[in-house]
């Protein structure tokens, strides 16, 4: 008999006839001889309806109450998804993050997993019970309610899969797998049969709604492979796991990330330990910096620039200013109205002329490069906003992506 976790999304789980839908696949799965563990993020659009309750009443509400509040939205996804099992005459139990063992670290709203034990799970499993989880949960060594970050679910599963020793892990979601592209964006996308966890880490990184990127980190290091696969269907999906090298790829993959914020430090004072002390505070203010770029210093000043995602950008403002007010000079400025896009693939370590091939495909389409920053396996510009879309399709196309209708 195998364990088969699986995980859907909030999409997959909107409202109840989604969640007998659900109950019914599992019922499928269980019926079939396998013991399932399955994790449910919050309803569609319920998480995004309880942070804008919480910010009508206080525009930056703190963050021990944030996790409580938000909390709730897969604890009613777990209640009703064993319900609708039960009422199938499937024997199945809810568990919060906290009674599935899951512990963080003491960081609220983006905490970090530090263990797993797995609560009762295993003893449920045994005794014939299907394990419905809180996704994007746990609870820290003070006894308090974490939450994980944005598709935190995603990470709970992976992780539980591991420290179940899972035979399978299925990503259950709106779409059908991974694509060259998101389709939404890039009609002639193609659905990708398998990819490498590398290569899923820097397009979830870089803007790929598909999966959390640190959810797929933690599959990367203990080695759980999982498919990522439609809730509406039974087509198969796309396979993530150890590096699969093919010779005659490239570019895996093409990602817009629109949630960027430029940051730019003006007139920083050009001495050793300034830069230092910026990052260091960004660092204190739990900021995530991406692509940083400095100019060269002349009489005695400098421009520094980087990226943050639009959630951090009030928190990198004011971690950038306090040093500036200490050092006594510079000024800060945001700017949201950027997006960044990204070409992925483990080919390009063995390949050269991938840089230029796009941007000579930007530059000819009329659209501007602001930043850029590269890796062994990706590229990554920042543009216009508005451009971000059409720069998309375009490099897409650069790279043979398309697919052939």
């Amino acid at each position: 008999m195998s364990l088969i976790v699986q995980k859907y999304g909030g999409t997959s789980v909107k409202d109840l006839d989604r969640i007998k839908a659900v109950a019914e696949r599992i019922k499928r799965t269980r019926d079939a001889g396998h013991q399932v563990c399955v994790v449910v993020s919050a309803r569609g659009g319920v998480t995004n309806r309880l942070i804008a309750d919480a910010k009508s009443l206080h525009p930056n509400p703190d963050k021990r109450e944030m996790d409580l509040l938000l909390s709730v939205g897969e604890q009613e996804t777990i209640a009703l998804t064993a319900i609708a099992l039960q009422s199938l005459g499937v024997a199945a139990v809810s568990r919060t993050g906290a009674q599935a063992g899951i512990h963080t670290d003491l960081f609220h709203t983006k905490a970090r997993i530090v263990d797993i034990d797995g609560g009762d799970i295993k003893e449920q499993l045994d005794a014939g019970r299907v394990v419905i989880v809180a996704g994007f949960q746990g609870v820290n060594s003070a006894g308090q309610i974490t939450t994980l970050g944005r598709g935190g679910s995603d990470l709970s599963a992976i992780a539980l899969a591991g420290a179940l020793k899972a035979d399978v892990c299925q990503i259950y979601t709106d779409v059908d797998g991974v694509y060259t592209a998101d389709p939404r964006i890039v009609p002639n996308a193609r659905k990708l049969d398998e990819v490498a966890y590398d290569e899923m880490l820097e397009l979830a990184s870089l803007g790929s709604k598909v999966m959390q990127s640190r959810s797929v980190e933690f599959a990367s290091k203990f080695n759980v492979v999982f498919e990522v696969r439609s809730s509406f269907n039974d087509n198969p999906g796309t396979l993530v796991k150890a590096e699969t090298t093919l010779e005659d790829v490239v570019v895996r993959g093409v990602a817009a990330d629109r949630n960027q914020t430029k940051v730019v430090v003006s007139d920083l004072p050009d001495e050793p330990g300034v830069a230092a002390r910026v990052f260091q505070a960004l660092a204190q203010a739990h900021v995530n910096v991406d692509m940083i770029v400095q100019n060269v210093g002349r009489d005695g000043v400098a421009n520094l620039t980087f990226t943050v995602g639009n959630d951090d950008a009030s928190s990198a403002e004011e971690a950038v200013a306090t040093v500036l007010k200490e050092v006594g000079a510079g000024a800060v400025r945001a700017a949201e109205n950027v997006a960044k896009i990204s070409v992925v693939g483990i080919g390009m370590r063995s390949h050269s002329g991938v840089a230029s091939k796009m941007f000579d495909a930007l530059a000819d389409s009329g659209v501007n490069i602001q930043m850029i920053s590269t890796s062994e396996i990706k590229i990554s510009v920042i543009v216009d906003l508005e451009k971000a879309e059409h720069a998309t399709r375009v490099v897409h196309t650069a790279f043979g992506l398309d697919r052939d209708d």
